[in-house]
C-alpha cells in the first residue's frame, strides 16, 4: 500500500520548493539534506509529502517524549489510511542499577513501566516485522538502545490459515510460549480464552482480539472480534499472532545461554580469587547463580538485559540490536529538532562508569557493559538516507549536507515571527502579572520559562496564590500526562503554562501569544542563541504573538537570537506584500496525539488539580523572583541538596546540584 497525505490545504509558501528540493535529493542518492524551516512554516506537512512521494519506510526521532506526541498525532492525520506508530521509552520512572565506592552503598534498579506506551512499542515492532513499507514510526532516542535480533522474533511469529491441520491444545501450547495467559476473570491485552472449540486471543499491541474456531484438529474460521463484546467484526482467512513479550526466547537458547554465563562466571570467581579479592569473588558468584535459578524457573530474571550479549549471540564489544535494525535497508531517516537530538544520540553511552563499577565490584559480570545504547559511529553506519530538520542546524548537520539547505521561512498563513521586548528583571514579576491579565481579557494564553524546574513549581504556586489559573511542565513530569496538560492549555482550561526546556522545541500551540523568558541574560546551553531563537518561535503561531525577554545586560547570544528573528520577520513581510497576504490565525486544529490513551478527561484533571496548593499560604513565599543568581535561593537549595546527600538520595542530590549550576552563582559564604 502506498502513501496517502489526508489534508484540507495543499502545499503553499515555500513548502513546494522544499518539498521539490527534498524529493530530489532522495532520488539522486543524496546521504544528507537539511531543512533550516522556522516554527509554524509546516515543517511536518513538508515531511509527510516527502514521505508519499519517495514511498520509503521512515524513521522520524524527535528529541524528547512530549514533542515525539505531538509528531505522532500529526502524522496521523495526515497518513491516516497508513501505519504510523509511536516508540518511546516505557519507563515513567527509571532508577538504574549502581554502586557508589566512596560510600558503599548499592542502589537497586527501580522502575516503573508505563504499560500503555510498552503496548505502543509492541505494535511497531509487530508493523515493522510484518514488512508493511508505508509505515512511519515516530520514536525517542530510546531507537537506540538494544532490543531482541529481529531475525530471532521472526521466527516466533505465529501465522495461521484457515484451514491448518493443529490440534488445539497444540495450538494453546504455541500461545504460552509465546508468552500469552490464560485469562482470570478480565480478558485482557495478552490474555487467551478457550471454550469448547473456540479460541480468542487478545492480541497486546491491538484493540481488538482474533477469534479461532476448530473443527476436529482444523481451523475452521478465523475472526476479529471486539473484546469487550466478543462480537465479531470481519471474517480472515489468515492471523498473525506476534509475541506478548519482546524478549521471549526458546529453551534451547536458555540452555545454551545459561551454558555461557556459567562458563563466564567461572572465569570470573577465578579472577577475583587470583586477586585476593575474596568478598567481589563471593558476591558475583551468589548474584549470578540465584539469576541462573531464576532463568531455569521462569525463563527470566531481574536484571535480564544485562544478559543480552549472550541471548543475542554477540561477541563482548558488539553492538546490540536496535529499532534500526527493523527497518529495511532503503528505509528514510529523518532527525527533528537535530540541534537537539543529535547531541541525545551522541550522548547515548554516558552510563558506562556506573556499570564499570558495577562490573569492578562483583555486582555483574563484564557482559553487562555490552547492554547498551549504540554509540554515535554505531549509528551513523545504520543510516541510510537522512533529513536534518531544525530551525537553528548545527555544524555537525550543514557538514552533512555539504553546507546546502533547504529554506522553510515563509508560513503559509502569513504569519510573521514575533516582536521582542526588552524588560529589566527588576519588578518582572509585577509586570508578568500586568500582562496575564491582559491576556487573559483576551482569551490568549502565555508560556513562561523560567531556569530551573524549582523555580518553575514555586512560581507557579506564587501566581496560583494569585489566583491565576496555571500548571508548570518539566522533566520529572510523566509523558502522557504533559500530553494533557498542553491540551488542556489550548482548551482553556488553564492560561499560563510554566515550564523550563520542555517549551523549547516544536510544541504546536497556536492559542500561545505571548511567551516570557525570564533570566534571558544568563549563559548556558538553556539562554545561548539557538535556544532562545526555539524558545521565541513558540509565539510564531499567533497572529498577536510576542515575547519578552527579562534581563539586565544584552548578551551575545541574545542579540544573536534577536538579529536572526528581525531578518526572518523581514522576509516574511516582503513576502506578503509581494503576493498580497494578509496574515491571518490559525484555525484551533484540535489534537489528540496520543488518542488510544485510555486516561480519562476525570483523571487528567485530578492530576492537575494535584498540583494546586492544598492551602491558601498566610504570607508571599520566600523565593525572590527578581534575578536567579538571588541568595537566598541559592542557600535554600543548597541545603536541599546537601541533606539529600545526607540521607543517601543520590538522585535528588543530583537534581538538586544540577539547579545550583544553572543558577550561575558561587557557593554561598558560611554564616557566622
Amino acid at each position: 500500500m502506498h502513501f496517502e497525505v489526508k489534508a484540507p490545504y495543499k502545499p503553499t509558501g515555500d513548502q513546494p520548493e522544499a518539498i521539490r528540493d527534498l524529493v530530489e535529493g532522495i532520488q539522486r542518492g543524496e546521504k544528507a539534506q537539511t531543512v533550516l524551516g522556522v516554527t509554524g512554516s509546516g515543517k511536518t506537512f513538508t515531511i509527510a509529502n516527502v514521505i508519499a512521494e519517495v514511498r520509503k519506510p521512515t524513521l522520524v526521532i524527535s528529541h524528547n517524549k512530549t514533542l515525539a506526541a505531538q509528531l505522532y498525532g500529526e502524522f496521523k492525520q495526515f497518513f491516516p489510511q497508513n501505519a504510523v506508530e509511536y516508540f518511546v521509552s516505557y519507563y515513567d520512572y527509571y532508577q538504574p542499577e549502581a554502586y557508589i565506592p566512596a560510600t558503599g552503598v548499592y542502589i537497586e534498579k527501580d522502575i516503573a513501566v508505563n504499560e500503555q506506551i510498552k503496548q505502543m512499542r509492541l505494535s511497531t515492532i509487530s508493523t515493522l516485522v510484518s514488512g508493511r513499507r508505508d509505515v512511519v514510526v515516530v520514536a525517542s532516542v530510546s531507537c537506540i538502545y538494544g532490543l531482541l535480533d529481529p531475525s530471532d522474533l521472526k521466527k516466533s511469529v505465529l501465522w495461521y490459515r484457515i484451514g491448518d491441520s493443529i490440534k488445539q491444545k497444540d495450538f494453546l501450547l504455541s500461545l504460552v510460549n509465546s508468552e500469552y495467559s490464560h485469562y482470570n476473570k478480565v480478558f485482557g491485552r495478552g490474555n487467551f480464552r478457550s471454550q469448547k472449540d473456540t479460541v480468542d486471543v487478545f492480541l497486546p499491541y491491538e484493540d481488538y482480539a482474533y477469534r479461532f474456531k476448530f473443527s476436529g484438529d482444523e481451523i475452521a474460521t478465523i475472526h476479529r472480534i471486539k473484546p469487550a463484546t466478543s462480537k465479531e467484526l470481519e471474517p480472515l482467512h489468515e492471523a498473525v499472532i506476534f509475541p506478548a513479550n519482546l524478549f521471549i526466547t526458546s529453551k534451547e537458547t536458555l540452555e545454551r545461554v545459561i551454558a555461557q554465563v556459567q562458563v563466564d562466571l567461572a572465569a570470573r570467581v577465578e579472577y577475583y580469587t587470583a586477586a585476593e579479592r575474596y568478598e567481589e569473588a563471593k558476591r558475583i558468584k551468589m548474584r549470578t547463580e540465584m539469576d541462573i535459578e531464576m532463568m531455569r524457573e521462569v525463563g527470566y530474571c531481574s536484571g535480564i538485559e544485562n544478559y543480552s550479549r549472550y541471548f543475542d549471540g554477540r561477541a563482548a564489544g558488539e553492538r546490540p540490536f536496535c529499532l534500526l535494525d527493523y527497518f529495511p535497508k532503503d528505509y528514510l531517516l529523518v532527525i527533528d529538532e537535530s540541534h537537539v537530538t543529535l547531541p541525545q544520540l551522541r550522548g547515548g553511552g554516558g552510563d558506562r562508569a556506573r556499570k564499570m563499577h558495577l562490573v569492578d565490584h562483583g555486582f555483574r559480570l563484564p557482559a553487562a557493559l555490552d547492554n547498551r545504547p549504540l554509540d554515535f559511529a554505531e549509528f551513523e553506519s545504520l543510516v541510510n538516507q537522512i533529513v536534518f530538520v531544525s530551525a537553528t542546524p548545527a555544524a555537525y548537520e550543514l557538514q552533512q549536507s555539504e553546507g546546502v539547505v533547504v529554506e522553510q521561512i515563509i508560513r503559509p498563513t502569513g504569519l510573521l515571527d514575533p516582536e521582542i521586548a526588552l524588560r529589566p528583571t527588576k519588578y518582572q514579576i509585577d509586570d508578568l502579572l500586568k500582562e496575564i491579565s491582559a491576556c487573559r481579557a483576551k482569551q490568549q494564553r502565555v508560556l513562561v520559562v523560567t531556569l530551573t524546574k524549582y523555580m518553575a513549581e514555586e512560581l507557579t504556586k506564587y501566581l496560583q496564590q494569585a489566583e491565576i489559573n496555571c500548571c508548570y511542565i518539566h522533566s520529572d513530569v510523566k509523558t502522557l500526562e504533559r500530553v494533557a496538560i498542553l491540551r488542556d492549555l489550548r482548551q482553556g482550561k488553564f492560561e499560563v503554562l510554566v515550564g523550563v526546556n520542555l517549551l523549547r522545541e516544536g510544541l504546536d500551540l497556536p492559542e500561545v501569544a505571548l511567551v516570557v523568558i525570564f533570566d534571558a541574560d544568563k549563559s548556558g546551553f538553556l539562554r545561548n542563541a539557538t535556544s532562545l531563537i526555539q524558545t521565541i518561535g513558540r509565539a510564531a503561531r499567533n497572529i498577536q504573538g510576542r515575547v519578552i525577554m527579562y534581563a539586565d545586560n544584552v548578551t551575545p547570544a541574545m542579540q544573536q537570537a534577536i538579529d536572526e528573528t528581525r531578518r526572518r520577520r523581514a522576509t516574511q513581510v516582503a513576502y506578503n506584500n509581494k503576493h498580497g497576504i494578509v496574515p491571518k490565525p490559525l484555525t484551533a486544529r484540535e489534537q489528540i496525539p496520543l488518542q488510544q490513551q485510555e486516561e480519562s478527561v476525570g483523571q487528567i484533571r485530578r492530576y492537575v488539580a494535584d498540583r494546586r496548593p492544598r492551602f491558601q499560604a498566610v504570607a508571599a513565599p520566600e523565593v525572590v523572583y527578581k534575578t536567579a543568581a538571588n541568595a537566598d535561593l541559592y542557600q535554600k537549595i543548597y541545603k536541599r541538596m546537601k541533606k539529600a546527600a545526607k540521607t543517601l538520595n543520590f538522585v535528588e542530590a543530583a537534581r538538586l546540584r544540577d539547579e545550583l549550576a544553572a543558577l550561575g552563582s558561587k557557593k554561598p559564604a558560611k554564616k557566622h
